[in-house]
């Protein structure tokens, strides 16, 4: 005597079936995305750093301008950067037909 019952679990649907020049152009196009984002992170996150000290005989509220962009203004580029990586990535998937159901 089992246990438990056995349970019907329902089949995963079909994978979709992608022609491979539009999975390579969609690959393409999604790997762009990528290294641009990763371009603009890498500059916002090690290059803006660089000029921080220079910047820093200006000073707002008591804070050097210098520490002020490299803390905050790296953070507000992260923020822009994934907010608009999903938008774009999102208008990818709904030109190759590849969207996730909502």
């Amino acid at each position: 005597m089992p246990l438990a019952e056995p349970v019907n679990e329902p089949a995963p649907p079909p994978a979709a079936v992608v022609a491979p020049e539009t999975a390579r152009a969609y690959w393409r196009k999604t790997s762009n995305l990528m290294w641009t984002v990763l371009a603009i992170w890498f500059i916002a996150g090690f290059g803006v750093h660089v000029f921080a000290p220079s910047l820093n005989p200006i000073h707002i509220a008591g804070f050097p301008l210098g520490f002020y962009f490299a803390a905050q203004g790296s953070l507000i580029v992260f923020v822009l950067g994934l907010w608009w990586f999903a938008k774009r990535q999102n208008q990818i998937d709904e030109e190759f037909g590849v969207q996730e159901d909502e």
